[in-house]
């Protein structure tokens, strides 16, 4: 055998082997997984529908304020908002307390589920691995 041949040989079951402990992200769980946890954590104030309450929380059903940068959105659940926002061309000025509580995975899998459901449809996933960064970002 010879040198040339043993070495894509031993490539090829590294690459192989290295390939079994990369995990692909799964959108379609990571919003099943979702919806659960937007139930029990945000639809108190945005409404089982999304459509939120007029003059009181926005709406997230068809919503401009989701096109955001996800790292945006993800300091919104993590650090809360105050102040005036505009969604959908109405204004809101309540508070939306810091969520920071919530795993990296469930304010992934929120997002996911909220930005695929209620009118929305982004096919750019937000991943447990983001939200991680952000955190980091926000505590130094």
């Amino acid at each position: 055998m010879s040198k040339k041949y043993l070495s894509v040989t031993v490539l090829a079951i590294f690459l192989l082997g290295a390939s079994s402990f990369v995990q692909t992200f799964n959108l379609a769980k990571s919003i099943a997984n979702g919806k659960e946890a937007y139930t029990a954590n945000c639809q108190n104030c945005h409404m089982a529908d999304g459509k939120g309450l007029p003059g009181a929380f926005p709406p997230l059903a068809k919503s401009s304020y989701l096109s955001k940068p996800a790292g945006e959105l993800i300091a919104y659940v993590l650090k809360g908002q105050t102040g005036e926002i505009t969604v959908n061309g109405s204004v809101y000025n309540a508070v939306m307390p810091a969520q920071d509580y919530l795993t990296d995975e469930q304010i992934a899998d929120i997002y996911n589920y909220v930005r695929n459901s209620f009118g929305n449809k982004s096919t750019v996933a937000i991943t447990p691995a983001m939200v991680s960064k952000k955190r980091t970002e926000l505590s130094k």
